[in-house]
């Protein structure tokens, strides 16, 4: 890409959608969270053509055209079983780009693999739009580190490198790390991109056993889990303090301590201004092993 991706970026899974968001946050809300991301130097957003059936990227579009400053867009195809051929990839980042009002996307990705055809193909197809200036960077999201690396070496025969992963990286979700991709991506120069760097919402601080998260955030979430998980959200809560800044903030700055660049959804300005709160500081050595210790004990799935 001609620019970093940046510390964080902003997640718009919510944005526009109202099957697994219930009523969801309005236009008016988004937008506040639109400009609020903005004006903490955050201007990149994540997006794609399945959330909300493609209202997630015709919100995003809206705002962009109303705001002066600059916005990087990543967005994301979804292969299936009906979309497997390289028409279908060059169809569905045109729909983006009109939804989106945008003549160039930052980061194209492919939403996740898929065995109804090859990655080759499908990275050929990213690379043929990049030369054609319909593309600033490839990427791609839920690849295994084996597809990470087949997908690398077909774009670096094209002359591209492969900008980025996208996975789920978080305290309790620390399979990244684990699998030896974290490290690949450091070997690669790309970069890891997290998302649900806050485990929908669980290690925020703001649920417990007597107050489970509603809607699509509750899925799989239970009294016991948020249990389980209540010394080691006691901890970052202490940790915070420490730096005045809330669990949110400590969950947030862990992924980026870790070499990794969060994608922070956010319905509100309240919440982007909050998201933004992790930057610009850092935690200390032993207060990132302490946390890891803590979460240890509680083992993947808490």
């Amino acid at each position: 890409m001609s620019a970093p991706l940046g510390p964080m970026v902003v997640g718009t899974w919510s944005w526009g959608d109202r099957s697994g968001w219930g009523a969801g946050p309005g236009e008016r809300d988004l937008e506040r969270a639109f400009a609020a991301s903005l004006r903490a130097g955050i201007n990149m957003f994540d997006t794609a053509e399945r959330y909300g059936a493609g209202e997630s990227e015709r919100m995003l579009g809206r705002f962009i055209a109303g705001s002066k400053e600059p916005v990087r867009v990543a967005t994301k195809f979804s292969p299936l079983r009906s979309q497997w051929r390289p028409k279908h990839l060059r169809s569905a980042l045109e729909g983006s780009l009109k939804r989106l009002g945008i003549g160039r996307i930052d980061l194209y990705q492919i939403h996740w693999p898929t065995r109804f055809s090859s990655i080759g193909i499908w990275m050929e197809t990213l690379a043929d739009a990049a030369s054609e200036g319909l593309i600033g960077a490839a990427g791609v999201a839920n690849f295994s580190p084996d597809q990470i690396r087949r997908a690398y070496d077909t774009l670096a025969r094209r002359g591209l490198r492969l900008a980025s992963i996208q996975v789920q990286f978080n305290l309790i979700r620390r399979d990244p790390e684990r699998n030896g991709m974290l490290a690949l991506c450091r070997e690669l120069g790309m970069t890891l991109l997290a998302y649900s760097p806050l485990a929908m919402g669980i290690l925020s601080g703001k649920y417990g056993p007597g107050e489970l998260p509603a809607g699509e955030n509750r899925q799989g979430i239970t009294r016991r889990m948020l249990e389980a998980l209540e010394p080691l959200t006691g901890l970052m809560r202490e940790i915070g303090e420490g730096h005045g800044r809330t669990p949110s903030q400590v969950a947030l700055n862990w992924v980026i301590a870790k070499g990794a660049v969060p994608i922070a959804g956010a319905r509100n300005g309240a919440q982007a201004a909050e998201n933004a709160g992790a930057l610009g500081w850092r935690l200390a050595d032993e207060e990132i092993l302490a946390l890891e210790e803590e979460a240890g004990k509680t083992g993947d799935g808490a």
